[in-house]
């Protein structure tokens, strides 16, 4: 069983940055491509971002190319997501998920594409 644990979540003020990590627990995490999605109360979960297995590849939604990054660093199985010039919309709980190993590339953005998913962080940002 996989386990995905997010953490770097709290409550930042609008402007602000927070650096947002997802420890994986298999030792086979290098070979799959991993995402981040978040989730704001009454709202669909909506697609932030997405890397490749190697981290060639990297992904966002365009809302927020150019305020976040995505990286991974695969000697410690690990996912992070920096997140800087925060507003107050960015607020939601954001869930780092595993793309499941059949899916392509082309379909990172689609939440079903995904297979284990972590509990999520609650990020808040305060205007």
């Amino acid at each position: 069983q996989v386990q995905l644990v997010e953490s770097g979540g709290g409550l930042v003020q609008a402007g602000g940055s927070l650096r947002l990590s997802c420890a994986a627990s298999e030792r086979t995490f290098s070979r799959y491509a991993m995402g981040w999605f978040r989730q704001a109360p009454g709202k669909e979960r909506e697609f932030v971002a997405a890397i490749s297995w190697g981290g060639a590849n990297t992904v966002y939604a365009d809302s927020l190319k150019g305020r976040f990054t995505i990286s991974r660093d695969n000697a410690k199985n690990t996912m992070l997501l920096q997140m800087n010039s925060l507003k107050p919309e960015d607020t939601a709980v954001y869930y780092c998920a595993r793309v499941k190993p059949d899916k392509p590339w082309a379909q990172v953005m689609d939440v079903t594409t995904y297979d284990y998913w972590g509990q999520g962080t609650q990020v808040t940002v305060s205007s």
